[in-house]
């Protein structure tokens, strides 16, 4: 028999550090006007120098467990999805295990943006199963850390974030009803950080190259994102016989405002009923969507018995569309 599955606790944690357009105006050639017509990005949160993603996912796991009413003792497993981790290994999560305290297996899921409803959906699929009761499950980013902060092209883009949620067998509302995830390994070159791993190992060269920070074909990844985002929510929406007008709340992944725009209108969706919180913190990769779907519930957007659409697009390239009845 399966177990229904829904979120028991939310949590966020932004960094109290705004860098906004105006800061960046200071550092590289652009303007706050130049920003916003393009991506609707006003300010971002920054780490402060030296904290690690491991520090943002502790801190969002806390008020996740708080809002649950539950202590670390009561999680059966914890996934971390981060593409700014503190170290290609150990994995992530396993220091976030530390520093909460907990004792359970822990690991971390790499899909850039669409890193969190990845991995809720593994979390999903274990508490279903009867494998685990409780997954902690985080999204949380440094990516100030991997960003050339001499590329105007991309430092304005983004930002650090962390969020997580408790899954659980589903008890009042809340309700994990699907996640579908794509993948398209043959565009794997259009956002990437190229060097450090085992294909371009660190030199002196890859140093001066500067090919230890992200790079990304923006043109390109507009296209696809919206492309494949909007054809992930409208095959979401048929497999369950849903309409637009069934939704309450599409909350798409919070990269650029005209991808989010484009998005809308390729699915048919009023902006009304779109989620935007971009401008306050760019994008922050695998902490978007939790982020944004926590804040989206905190401000009564999503009331009792609405269903919220998640869609996420990310480097891999990985996408995402997950049903939720709140």
């Amino acid at each position: 028999m399966t177990i229904p599955v829904g979120i028991l606790g939310l949590g966020t944690f932004l960094p109290d550090k705004r860098l906004t357009n105006a800061d960046l105006e200071k550092m590289v050639e652009t303007t706050d006007e130049w920003i916003i017509s393009r991506t609707g990005i006003r300010e971002r949160r920054l780490a402060g120098k030296g904290v690690p993603t491991s520090e943002l996912a502790v801190e969002a796991a806390r008020r996740a467990l708080k809002d649950a009413g539950l202590t670390p003792a009561d999680i059966g497993l914890i996934i971390v999805a981060t593409i700014s981790p503190d170290m290609i290994f150990p994995a992530t999560a396993c220091i976030v295990q530390y520093k909460l305290g907990a004792e359970c297996p822990a690991y971390d899921i790499s899909a850039a943006c669409s890193g969190f409803p990845f991995a809720m959906s593994a979390a999903h699929s274990y508490v279903a199963s009867g494998m685990y009761e409780r997954v902690l499950v985080i999204g949380a980013e440094v990516l100030s850390a991997f960003i050339d902060w001499t590329d105007r092209s991309t430092c304005v883009l983004f930002g650090d974030g962390a969020g997580a949620a408790i899954i659980a067998p589903a008890e009042n509302g809340r309700l994990i009803i699907d996640t579908q995830l794509g993948s398209s390994g043959k565009h794997a070159d259009l956002l990437k950080l190229p060097a450090g791993g085992s294909a371009m190992r660190a030199s002196e060269e890859t140093v001066r190259e500067r090919l230890h920070f992200l790079k990304m074909d923006g043109k390109e990844i507009f296209k696809l994102a919206v492309r494949y985002m909007g054809d992930a929510v409208l095959k979401l929406l048929k497999t369950h016989n849903l309409n637009l007008d069934d939704i309450r709340l599409l909350i798409p992944h919070q990269a650029n405002l005209r991808i989010i725009s484009a998005v809308a209108d390729r699915v048919g969706m009023p902006m009304e009923r779109v989620f935007v919180n971009v401008d306050k913190y760019g994008n922050m990769s695998s902490a978007a969507s939790i982020v944004a779907l926590a804040e989206a519930a905190q401000c009564g957007k999503i009331k009792s018995g609405d269903y919220v659409v998640l869609v996420a697009f990310g480097a891999g390239l990985t996408w995402s569309a997950s049903l939720i009845k709140w």
